[in-house]
């Protein structure tokens, strides 16, 4: 409760003390159409689906999972960002906040105030915001449901996810305003901040997923407007406002993920002129000084969860060189002039995720070694003169055989 009470009253702590920095579409069989995903391949997509129907037991394990998860989430609740107990320093009810995770109350104040950072170690207040979880939640379900739409072609999951989608983006009383004023706020020091962009980092994901929808009679044209209208007013926010500047100037992860968003975001809009200007400054900007030439990623290497977040931005990396698939760019390939490339970021992971090296920066929680899978499977197909496929075969992961990475890169035959 004396988080809760404190929170109430961030506005009025924050004032006072200074800041520190319709008409449904026909149903056509989605094989048949060219779907609008920019991560993903449609082709890859159309081969998973095909491998399904014949019940490749190569495929049918993560198939399965994903039916059953989506099972759950059509019987499970829609999500609002209006769902909060308490309203943001703008007193609207429809800005998304959340708190930053590592960010704990300062032991050497009466009331706590300002709070300090432990990195790495997520502070359990952060679950009474209830928004970042709400929408985490929200993009699992239009993942699980969109995904289970086109492979099984069953509308009950193009419903559902047209209902989450709707809720959290489009409904007057439920709806999200396009911004992200007060992400990563931080009680008695800031009323939210830049790397609280990261809190969106899987819209580009949503995205593709909402390609997997526009066949379906379930989703209008009217739905498809509504969703490039909101993230084009999204994309405006995240290029002119101040925490978007500060975003896109992050040198870590953060920043990576922020280019990530953008372009995907242009892309959707049906701005490629702008994604392809985002993309060309953004691969070469961010190998040159996040990646060595060895492989390393200086700033994420620095973190108490170095290993993590190596693989969390080697993960925006792959999204940027699939995103600049299309407009015509390919970064699978490009290497700067002193070696450093997207391929040794992920070459210089493996010895460390197969075991025969010893990570020997600082990791404060378990380091889930086969994290890469995902990657490994994609790289399959980037870079087919490697033996990545077999590399990821040969991860001990108990899981890997239900990892939504099988449908989207399938095996390579």
């Amino acid at each position: 409760m004396r988080f809760i009470y404190k929170v109430c009253l961030f506005g009025l702590i924050a004032t006072t003390i200074p800041l520190l920095f319709t008409q449904a579409k026909t149903k056509k069989n989605p094989l048949e159409s060219s779907l609008r995903v920019f991560i993903l391949k449609p082709e890859l997509l159309a081969k998973t689906r095909q491998e399904i129907s014949v019940n490749n037991p190569a495929i049918m394990p993560a198939a399965k999972s994903l039916r059953g998860a989506a099972d759950k989430v059509v019987a499970g609740p829609l999500y609002s960002v209006v769902n909060k107990q308490f309203l943001p320093p703008s007193g609207d009810k429809h800005d998304y906040m959340s708190m930053g995770t590592y960010w704990w109350p300062n032991p050497l104040t009466p009331n706590g105030l300002p709070y300090v950072r432990r990195d790495g170690q997520a502070n359990p207040e952060i679950k009474l915001l209830k928004n970042d979880k709400d929408l985490d939640n929200m993009i699992k379900g239009v993942e699980n449901t969109a995904l289970a739409y086109y492979f099984f072609g069953d509308e009950k999951y193009a419903e559902k996810a047209a209902q989450l989608l709707r809720t959290w983006f489009l409904e007057e009383d439920t709806r999200m305003n396009p911004n992200l004023n007060f992400g990563q706020a931080i009680p008695g020091v800031s009323h939210g901040r830049g790397i609280g962009i990261i809190d969106t980092h899987k819209f580009p994901s949503l995205i593709d997923d909402i390609g997997l929808l526009e066949e379906s009679p379930n989703w209008s044209k009217a739905d498809q407007q509504g969703l490039q209208d909101w993230f084009s007013e999204y994309l405006a926010w995240l290029q002119d406002n101040q925490n978007g500047r500060e975003a896109a100037k992050e040198k870590n992860n953060h920043g990576t993920w922020y280019d990530v968003q953008a372009a995907s975001i242009a892309l959707f809009v049906n701005k490629n002129g702008v994604a392809k200007n985002i993309l060309q400054a953004a691969l070469k900007k961010r190998l040159a000084t996040q990646i060595n030439p060895d492989g390393r990623q200086p700033f994420e290497l620095s973190r108490t969860l170095s290993y993590t977040y190596s693989v969390m931005n080697l993960n925006a990396f792959f999204a940027l060189a699939s995103l600049a698939d299309n407009v015509g760019l390919d970064y699978w390939h490009y290497t700067t002039s002193d070696g450093r490339s997207i391929q040794q970021a992920l070459d210089y992971l493996l010895p460390f995720a197969r075991g025969e090296k010893v990570w020997e920066k600082e990791q404060i929680k378990s380091m889930e070694s086969a994290s890469v899978y995902p990657l490994l499977r994609q790289a399959a197909y980037e870079y087919p003169e490697a033996n990545y496929g077999q590399l990821a075969e040969q991860l001990v992961d108990k899981k890997k055989m239900t990892s939504k990475s099988n449908l989207y890169w399938p095996p390579v035959q």
